[in-house]
């Protein structure tokens, strides 16, 4: 028996085959890792941060772009030696101890619960384009809506993800096309249109580069749900080929849907015309002129919320049963419904996201800002995780107490310390902002609660 093999039967540790019903198809898990981490962080999130760092954005989001594909490669091996549900929480148990383990799961359900919470609430704001309605009020629908479809069947939610993922995925192609249009032709209403935009308007960095430093917050965020095809390796069918596949596409999605979409937008209208709390896709199909284009573009940002709330109350269920396989939650959240889903850990996540609507209740205006600075920092520990799991596993690879993965991650270790020291530097820069301060703040009361919390959550565990 291999160490993989005794690792997946160990009393405590999920299994690569834990009950799930394999319901995700190749197709389904392709088009998740494409419009994973299109959400609000890029639709709306990049209005303010165009604002702060100008055409350097590109390069903010390029050099984020670089880390993420170390982090998903890094990922990718570990899925291909031992592809499992919860696999975050799996790697930092098998790897870095019991309490990591616990720590990493419970984290990642945090940001999962933060981000949901950042998604209705700008769901909220979507809706009142058209209608009056309070935003609290949309918040909750969208969530008891996105509740019940997780409940039903992991094959539903696919479904659904497939298709929010596809409206977003053609309305950024379309931006695209349409803007190297009106470059190119000089159609529509927008002033000046030309490529020049990015360096003649104060410069690539017209704020200067310590404002792009301090943007690559923002950036980070717009990246989170990148990594949920490590999530639905428990429900995808064949999995190691079909992760592959998703992870090998990674470059090219961030060099069409990020760097791409914000070349286009920045070159169809000065960077200055851009501001936060307005999406910079409404402005530009605004400025070109053409009919009902903010509409359009405002019913595709709803999707997106949805998606990203879809993909969040999804993944915190998965989370919460991983942690009760290895006693580190309550029993109860381990089980699975009749539809073979965890019913009782999406009930639970889907209760604490609540919380979100009274944030949108008692300061709508501020919701969204406060709700990202808990998923940011929250992020940035569970991605470190897996590169250091990663460190880790090669670690052993060489030694020759595990077996090697045929899916490497290239110029390793060197690729992953870089990427753990982009992460390091993020970190230092949040001190630097308000935001930024604020997830500090609670990162260290979350530490703070994780640690407490222990002793109580992992009882059955201490003879272990």
């Amino acid at each position: 028996m291999t160490a993989s093999e005794r690792q997946a039967t160990e009393p405590g540790s999920a299994t690569t085959d834990e009950g799930y019903a394999r319901g995700l198809s190749p197709r389904t898990i392709q088009m998740i890792a494409i419009g994973g981490a299109i959400g609000t962080g890029l639709f709306y999130g990049a209005g303010g941060a165009i604002e702060q760092a100008g055409p350097a954005l590109i390069l903010a989001y390029l050099a984020a772009g670089l880390a993420i594909f170390v982090i998903m490669r890094a990922l990718g091996e570990l899925l291909t030696y031992r592809p499992v549900a919860g696999s975050f929480a799996e790697y930092a148990n098998e790897f870095l101890g019991r309490f990591a383990g616990y720590a990493t799961g419970w984290t990642y359900w945090a940001v999962w619960v933060a981000t949901c919470m950042a998604e209705i609430t700008v769901a909220g704001k979507y809706v009142q384009y058209w209608f009056d309605i309070p935003q609290w009020v949309t918040a909750l629908v969208v969530l008891g809506i996105m509740f019940l479809a997780n409940m039903v069947s992991v094959r539903l939610f696919g479904e659904g993800e497939f298709w929010f993922s596809a409206i977003k995925v053609t309305a950024i192609i379309a931006m695209i096309l349409i803007g190297l249009g009106v470059l190119i032709f000089h159609f529509g209403q927008a002033t000046n249109p030309t490529v020049a935009n990015l360096w003649n308007d104060g410069g690539v960095f017209p704020n200067g580069f310590g404002q792009t430093l301090l943007v690559l917050q923002i950036v980070l965020f717009a990246y989170v749900g990148v990594e949920l095809v490590g999530v639905t390796a428990g429900e995808a069918r064949d999995p190691k080929n079909t992760l592959r596949k998703a992870i090998n596409t990674l470059p090219f999605r961030i060099g069409l849907f990020y760097i791409g979409a914000l070349v286009i937008i920045m070159s169809v209208s000065s960077w200055r015309t851009f501001h936060a709390g307005r999406s910079p896709f409404v402005e530009v199909f605004e400025q070109i002129g053409i009919p009902g284009a903010a509409a359009i573009i405002n019913f595709v940002l709803l999707t997106a919320a949805l998606s990203s709330c879809n993909s969040g109350i999804y993944s915190t269920g998965r989370m919460l049963r991983s942690l009760a396989q290895r006693e580190e939650a309550p029993a109860r959240l381990g089980a699975l419904s009749s539809r073979s889903v965890p019913a009782a850990g999406i009930a639970l996540s889907a209760a604490v996201m609540v919380i979100g609507v009274g944030v949108n209740y008692f300061s709508p205006d501020k919701a969204f800002a406060y709700i990202t600075s808990v998923s940011t920092i929250g992020i940035i520990f569970v991605w470190g995780m897996i590169l250091v799991c990663h460190f880790l596993y090669r670690a052993r690879v060489r030694r020759g107490l595990l077996p090697a993965s045929d899916y490497r991650l290239p110029g390793a270790p060197v690729t992953t310390a870089l990427a753990l020291g982009f992460l390091l530097l993020v970190v230092v820069l949040l001190f630097f902002t308000e935001a930024g301060r604020t997830a500090i703040i609670v990162g260290v009361v979350w530490g703070a609660l994780v640690c407490a919390a222990y002793p109580l959550l992992s009882r059955g565990r201490r003879a272990a």
